[in-house]
């Protein structure tokens, strides 16, 4: 009898794990890294931000420099080029790689040439090799980068500068993300939390066009991405500033533009090989490859947060700029 009753208690406490896991899943919106499409959205809009210009003495801005990586992003590259240099932030160097596209890109790019530092478009072996390549063109104090079909935030280079001047002791900072559609209608944003360095181990949720660093950070890691990941090397890249003792921020301001479109590359890779770099990237820093139900029970109460701040939002109750 004791034995039925024990076993009993053990698959209540089993189904009420999964009822768990499932209300997770379906109504926290469980996101997998990198999966914006996951996040919520709302009927297309007209992009409204406010261009945030913090007063800062020019003369202590810091260099920022961006490495545009671009292959056949044809349709969105101007506007991303457009996004950065209309900026005027005084003190920027732009690198762009493309890697030998075919579709119409280079004309753009040279349209555009007198504004980068460097650029080029020759063929290579993904998106890494050719941040590399970039970045190894770039000597400023700040580094990030933008992917061909993504846009910067108004203002957001002078926030940046500004929370770094801000925050002596920040590492890396990131942002608020808000997706836009093919034509760069708002869609939706993607409101974040304070930062939580032990959230980073199971998922990242970090925004990576949001996401800038200090040279000296970079330095530690080796001064170069993983050309091994195709997928997850922004996630292994801030797992690597973070083993290397950094300290990173969420800031509290739009700072990214991210596209949802049918060719992006994070939709098309997620499948192909998302999951196998997620599982590497896991087993280094776990020593195995958890459940779907472990991840999701780690990351539970950081996406309740989110969804909370995502509540406030829409409600008019938070702000963001």
């Amino acid at each position: 009898m004791k034995r039925d009753l024990d076993q009993g208690f053990k698959d209540l406490l089993a189904m009420s794990f999964t009822k768990a896991v499932d209300f997770v899943e379906k109504r926290l919106r469980f996101i997998q890294p990198g999966c914006a499409r996951c996040s919520p959205q709302y009927d297309p809009k007209p992009l409204v931000l406010r261009r945030r210009v913090p007063k800062q003495n020019r003369d202590a801005l810091p260099e920022i420099s961006m490495v545009i990586p671009s292959f056949n992003q044809g349709d969105f590259l101007e506007e991303t080029i457009r996004s950065v240099i209309g900026q005027g932030y005084p003190r920027l160097e732009l690198v762009l790689v493309d890697g030998g596209s075919t579709d119409g890109s280079r004309e753009i790019i040279e349209k555009y040439a007198g504004k980068f530092s460097w650029w080029v478009s020759e063929p290579d072996m993904g998106q890494a090799e050719a941040l590399n390549k970039g970045f190894s063109h770039c000597g400023g104090d700040i580094l990030g980068w933008l992917n061909s079909d993504d846009c910067l935030a108004p203002g957001a280079l002078w926030t940046v500068a500004a929370c770094f001047l801000d925050s002596p002791d920040a590492d890396v900072i990131y942002g608020q993300r808000v997706l836009i559609n093919e034509k760069g209608d708002d869609i939706g944003r993607w409101i974040l939390p304070r930062h939580d360095d032990k959230v980073l181990t199971w998922a990242d949720f970090i925004p990576q066009e949001t996401v800038f660093w200090r040279r000296s950070i970079w330095e530690e890691v080796g001064e170069r991405l993983d050309e091994a990941f195709r997928f997850a090397l922004d996630w292994d890249l801030l797992l690597r500033f973070r083993a290397a003792g950094a300290k990173m921020k969420r800031v509290p301001h739009y700072l990214g533009l991210f596209r949802i479109h049918g060719g992006q590359k994070t939709l098309k890779d997620m499948e192909v090989s998302g999951r196998g770099e997620m599982e590497r990237l896991w087993a280094r820093s776990l020593g195995y490859v958890p459940r779907r139900e472990r991840v999701i029970a780690a990351a539970g109460w950081y996406l309740m947060r989110a969804r909370i701040l995502e509540w406030l939002c829409s409600a008019g109750m938070v702000r963001y700029d």
